[in-house]
């Protein structure tokens, strides 16, 4: 064998060797698809660059994260069904349409059930929001932590509301929820479910007259360019879910599982930090672009209005959760 043979052999084989490195490397990055129906500017969008950001450090590049904004692979009902199949690896999302699979959830959704942030969020941080993330398991969901919308407006296009009566023959969007519909009812407005992609165009178009979500929402979808009146009215907390496919997540190892819900724990943590910025400077920011803001909100004939929604819920799915959360120490 002459040298330069040798040489180009031994070249050969560690180009080879190389290619051969490099493409392991490259199998090894498994794409985790991450899907949320609001924008790139947004508190989701927030959350999902800590949970890229943390999932793909602790794996040592293991797992990629890809984020699809703007239910660009679906409205959130149809994304939760994406994590049962194994269509969508992990989902950001309200609890609006959770409680369609999750019954456990829909007390969450009570109107007036917590004061402020700091009881909700303790309640979610404690036993009582673990016990409901782990009950997801049972249909075919991992909870794998609890985020955060925030406190619940109304918006319209008709009139100034500062009571129920205001509201009183609106057609307004709600989530597809029937705790959440049954609460408009009782107050007399006329609630029209859709997802949440609809919504802009339906407000648009006249469809509905109004909707309701938190500052955080309401300033990401630029909802002031067809909405004209806003109503501080904080009828509902608005929690936010990071959910997994239990289809990726049955089939990782117990630290690649644990790097999973650290991610989604830093994703909640980074939302939750851009909403109460948010409602610090939202309001502000929808004045500014036209919108007429009500903020002096009498709550209590709001909360009367809706009582009956809890009438509703126990009957149906008995008190107990509903008592430990009020009796808790948050």
């Amino acid at each position: 064998m002459t040298a330069h043979f040798a040489r180009k052999t031994l070249t050969t084989a560690i180009t080879g060797a190389s290619l051969a490195f490099l493409a392991l490397n490259a199998q090894a990055a498994q794409t985790v698809n991450l899907g949320h129906t609001l924008s790139d500017s947004s508190h989701y969008s927030v959350g999902a660059d800590a949970f890229k950001e943390t999932l793909e450090r602790l794996s040592d590049g293991e797992f990629e994260v890809v984020e699809h904004t703007a239910g660009a692979l679906g409205g959130e009902r149809a994304m939760i069904e994406g994590l049962q199949i194994g269509t969508v690896d992990v989902v950001i999302t309200s609890t609006g349409p959770l409680g369609n699979f999750v019954p456990e959830t829909y007390v969450l959704d009570l109107p007036f059930l917590f004061e402020d942030y700091d009881q909700a969020r303790c309640v979610l941080d404690s036993e009582i929001g673990q016990e409901l993330l782990d009950k997801m398991s049972d249909h075919d969901i991992v909870g794998l932590a609890w985020s955060e919308n925030g406190f619940r407006h109304m918006t319209n296009s008709q009139r100034s509301v500062k009571t129920p009566a205001d509201a009183e023959g609106l057609k307004v969007r709600t989530m597809e929820n029937k705790v959440h519909m049954a609460a408009f009812e009782q107050m007399g407005v006329h609630p029209t479910p859709m997802a949440f992609p609809e919504v802009f165009t339906a407000l648009q178009q006249g469809t509905v007259d109004g909707q309701e979500n938190p500052i955080t929402v309401i300033v990401a979808t630029k909802f002031w360019e067809v909405q004209d009146h806003l109503s501080l009215t904080g009828h509902v907390y608005s929690p936010a879910a990071v959910l997994g496919s239990p289809i990726l997540l049955d089939g990782l190892s117990d630290e690649e599982r644990g790097w999973f819900v650290e991610a989604a724990q830093a994703a909640a943590e980074a939302t939750r930090e851009e909403v109460s910025r948010l409602e610090r400077e939202g309001v502000a920011l929808l004045r500014e672009n036209g919108m007429t803001v009500e903020t002096d909100i009498d709550k209590a004939p709001f909360q009367e209005a809706v009582q009956p929604a809890y009438e509703i819920y126990t009957e149906q799915y008995g008190s107990e959760m509903l008592d430990r959360i009020r009796a808790s120490d948050c």
